[in-house]
């Protein structure tokens, strides 16, 4: 991911330094706060680091995982999700589900005073069929009445983001479009609610003339292992289309149908593709 003065919120190290902050949690806290729409402040939260590995990178599908719990016991996981992510729903309630029956095994099976779980996910894709782009989800009747809001699902989907600064009224707005154009934001153009003090300590972890010679070093580390897995990811997945591919034009070319020339229209190859493997049969 390209990145100008401001490292992206959206990468891992933007991620981590933002999120992640266990020197300072005033950015987390207050986002947290925006995400599930509470009126009540979060004044302290412990990163738990027992349940999930917290602040983690899978160069499979580039997921960076955070959980923690605030002075009330509620539990928070914060998924995020560059790539596209069709299924993603399933992997926020395999997560949700773990920590319900963690929290259940430390109460002794005790159901009836189990704590908030709100299962988090910031994808820069689309993935739900809605038109807003930060969706609440709970277990409703047909009828659309609240079953249980023990267990929450929150999903925002950057791509469906696009208010301008000046519609910009609350911290989930100013949250989400912080993430979604700090990199790309020169500094002529900083919106004013980027001064409120929870935006602007995570602004200037995110910026590189402030970074130390450690931080910069780790920095290009990060930058550096991530191209390679990306890198490493594009290879796994164009060596998979191309065997489909082959196996397609082999089933094709068996079936003793089509021409040549409509194999490879079909497939989407070259004919000189279809007429290597017609030669190896």
């Amino acid at each position: 991911m390209e990145t100008g003065i401001y490292i992206p919120i959206i990468s891992d190290y933007g991620f981590k330094a933002t999120f992640g902050n266990e020197a300072d949690s005033l950015f987390l806290r207050t986002a947290l706060q925006a995400l599930i729409k509470s009126d009540t402040p979060i004044r302290e939260v412990h990163f738990d680091k027992n349940v999930f590995e917290a602040l983690t990178i899978d160069s499979r599908s580039g997921i960076f995982d955070l959980a923690c719990t605030d002075e009330n016991g509620s539990q928070f996981i914060v998924e995020m999700q560059l790539g596209l992510a069709p299924h993603f729903v399933q992997r926020m309630k395999f997560y949700a589900l773990h920590k319900f029956n963690t929290v259940v095994e430390r109460g002794e099976f005790d159901y009836a005073n189990l704590p908030k779980i709100y299962a988090i996910a910031i994808l820069a894709k689309n993935i739900l069929p809605t038109t807003q782009f930060h969706t609440v989800a709970n277990l409703r009747s047909e009828e659309g009445e609240i079953i249980d809001s023990q267990m929450t699902f929150i999903t925002v989907e950057l791509a469906k983001f696009n208010k301008q600064v000046a519609e910009i009224e609350t911290d989930l707005e100013k949250l989400v479009y912080t993430m979604k154009t700090l990199h790309t934001t020169e500094p002529t153009q900083y919106p004013a609610f980027w001064n409120e003090e929870w935006l602007k300590r995570a602004i200037d972890e995110l910026d590189t003339r402030k970074m130390t010679p450690e931080e910069r070093a780790y920095f290009a580390r990060v930058t550096a292992a991530n191209a390679e897995a990306v890198k490493a990811e594009k290879q796994r997945i164009q060596e998979a289309v191309e065997k489909k591919e082959v196996e397609t034009v082999k089933n094709l070319l068996n079936l003793g149908i089509l021409t040549v020339s409509q194999i490879a229209q079909t497939v989407g190859v070259s004919e000189n593709f279809v007429r290597q493997l017609s030669g190896d049969r």
